[in-house]
């Protein structure tokens, strides 16, 4: 069983996401999706900075619109099926919330600690949507790093660190590769 809620120990060793194309209804409703965002909020942050924000996509027409545009700019001969994948995650998952990270000025906080602040929220924000009885996945993709799309969302210096799709499973959740802990871990000294 995946996602075991019974305990956080249990929860922390089943804990798996969602495909974004597996995702159909319900997914959260407006206070659940409040719940969820306030919680993932709960996070380490060295100095109180606060170097995130969140995009709630309401409207999937015209962030769909937004990555045709945006494709289509950097990919001028791309035509119809190019096109539309490149637009598929837009139509994915009944919840759709952009994540960005929003480096803030500090002379004693450098980047590095703010930018492990943002990937925190998006781990807190798939605990929070699990926790919630959903499944939800994080990617990125091209359209997090382009141009058009980030002109479009985000502000200043701020970048998308994901898209985070929350709902309900289409499908059973399949378990993916993990490391050995003894391929990755070392004792000091």
């Amino acid at each position: 069983m995946f996602n075991d809620l019974s305990a956080v120990s249990r929860y922390l060793a089943t804990r798996r996401s969602g495909k974004p194309r597996d995702m159909v209804a319900p997914g959260p409703d407006a206070v659940q999706l409040d719940e969820i965002l306030k919680l993932a909020m709960r996070t380490p942050d060295h100095g109180k900075l606060f170097p995130w924000r969140f995009v709630v996509v309401q409207d999937r027409d015209a962030f769909a619109g937004l990555l045709a545009r945006a494709f289509t700019a950097a990919n001028p001969d791309a035509r119809g099926a190019q096109i539309e994948a490149a637009v598929a995650p837009a139509r994915m998952a009944p919840t759709l919330v952009l994540l960005l990270f929003a480096p803030q000025p500090s002379a004693k906080i450098p980047l590095w600690e703010q930018q492990m602040s943002v990937g925190a929220v998006g781990m807190n924000l798939l605990h929070a949507a699990h926790a919630h009885g959903f499944v939800a996945s994080w990617i990125t993709g091209w359209a997090s790093y382009d141009p058009v799309v980030r002109a479009a969302l985000c502000t200043g210096d701020e970048q998308i660190a994901g898209l985070f799709f929350m709902g309900s499973p289409s499908l059973p959740l399949e378990e993916r590769p993990r490391p050995e802990a003894s391929d990755i871990v070392r004792h000091w000294p």
